[in-house]
């Protein structure tokens, strides 16, 4: 792998993988050792109270000497007293998602932490570039939690924001090898940013229970939803169901707040309900079948991706002879 990559040189890391902010399953433990083994750990601050989080960030401050960071939505209810314990912290680096990247990006900035912003069409990388960001991640409809509603996959979604902005371009969404990385930095990512392989790790917080629910899921097994709340990915549960029957007989945004209520995503994926709670997971979950640590998983992201790069070079000897 190139020495000269941009997303390397902004966060100082070995390699340009970006391990995704997920809520409850991106604590201390998956970000530390996404860092120790060479990517940029990230913190799921959205399923975090704020003592919480400073707990997380101390211990992953203890864990690794390594650059890491934590991934804020913009819509969390304590948001000013969250940045107010990052910037305490001296994280160096917060991704912001769902919301504008005005709102905090030099802010954050002028107190030396470097912010990446997570968008889902070329339009907003455009906005991300008038509001200064460091990078951006493009997150195609493929990828779990929080999604976008123009369902642009990743494969059409990179190559237009690389035509928008010269900034350091992540792409994620349905990156879960190192095939799929080669696929994406081919069409003008920088780097990626990857969630769903790393929610189903060792290291993750999420329940064994829902890890093994993964490790069985099909093609078509998860949808986007709720779209008239924030689209997110769920698995097709009994409460997915619910949601579905919900959205078909014209449900109000209020009655679909009701229906998801409080802590539906940590019934699910932190204690393991898996019939009553809000399971998030990406499409490539069906191609995941192992619970593998982060040592593995980094090791064998970065030999896929070589072992492809090299067959590129062997397949384009007999194409151009």
């Amino acid at each position: 792998m190139s020495s000269e990559n941009k997303i390397t040189d902004l966060f100082q890391i070995k390699y340009p993988i970006v391990q995704g902010g997920m809520v409850w399953c991106s604590g201390w433990k998956l970000a530390s050792a996404v860092s120790n083994h060479g990517g940029l750990g990230l913190l799921g601050t959205g399923s975090m109270h704020p003592e919480t989080l400073l707990e997380h960030i101390q211990k992953t401050k203890q864990a690794t000497n390594k650059p890491f960071g934590v991934n804020v939505p913009l819509f969390y209810p304590e948001l000013e007293t969250v940045m107010e314990i990052i910037v305490a912290e001296k994280v160096p680096i917060v991704f912001t998602s769902a919301g504008s990247p005005k709102a905090w990006t030099k802010w954050l900035q002028q107190r030396g932490i470097i912010v990446v912003h997570v968008i889902a069409s070329s339009y907003f990388a455009q906005k991300c570039e008038e509001a200064g960001v460091d990078a951006v991640v493009a997150e195609g409809f493929e990828a779990g939690g929080h999604n976008g509603r123009d369902e642009t996959t990743t494969l059409t979604l990179i190559p237009a924001v690389r035509k928008t902005t010269s900034l350091p371009l992540l792409a994620a969404g349905g990156i879960a090898s190192g095939q799929a990385m080669m696929a994406a930095m081919a069409l003008g990512a920088d780097g990626v940013q990857i969630g769903s392989r790393f929610a189903i790790s060792k290291e993750s917080s999420a329940h064994d229970d829902f890890k093994k629910l993964v490790l069985g899921l099909g093609e078509g097994a998860t949808k986007l939803s709720l779209k008239k709340l924030a689209p997110v990915r769920l698995i097709k549960n009994k409460f997915f169901k619910q949601v579905e029957d919900a959205e078909l007989r014209g449900a109000s945004e209020d009655e679909l707040r009701q229906l998801l209520g409080k802590g539906r995503a940590k019934k699910g994926m932190f204690e393991g309900y898996l019939d009553e709670g809000e399971l998030e997971i990406g499409q490539i979950a069906s191609c995941i079948d192992d619970i593998p640590s982060v040592e593995e998983i980094m090791k064998k992201l970065i030999e896929e991706y070589e072992s492809t790069r090299l067959q590129i070079i062997e397949n384009s000897k007999f194409i151009f002879e």
